[in-house]
């Protein structure tokens, strides 16, 4: 590991600011991956979709 790089210990905690765009780039990259995947493997793809469903449908409040 460089030493140049700030360590959990010497960094500065986050701002909410900082917080929710790292977890936007986060969900877009997340989103974009599961198209990919849904484009490459679309029979998989529906089969999770209608277990999704399934599991939606089947779900207590």
């Amino acid at each position: 590991m460089a030493d140049d790089q700030p360590t959990a210990d010497d960094e500065m905690p986050e701002s909410a600011a900082q917080r929710r765009a790292r977890r936007a780039q986060f969900l877009r990259e997340l989103n974009e991956a599961r198209e990919l995947r849904d484009r490459v493997q679309p029979r998989r793809a529906r089969a999770a979709r209608m277990r999704q469903q399934m599991r939606m449908r089947t779900f207590r409040w």
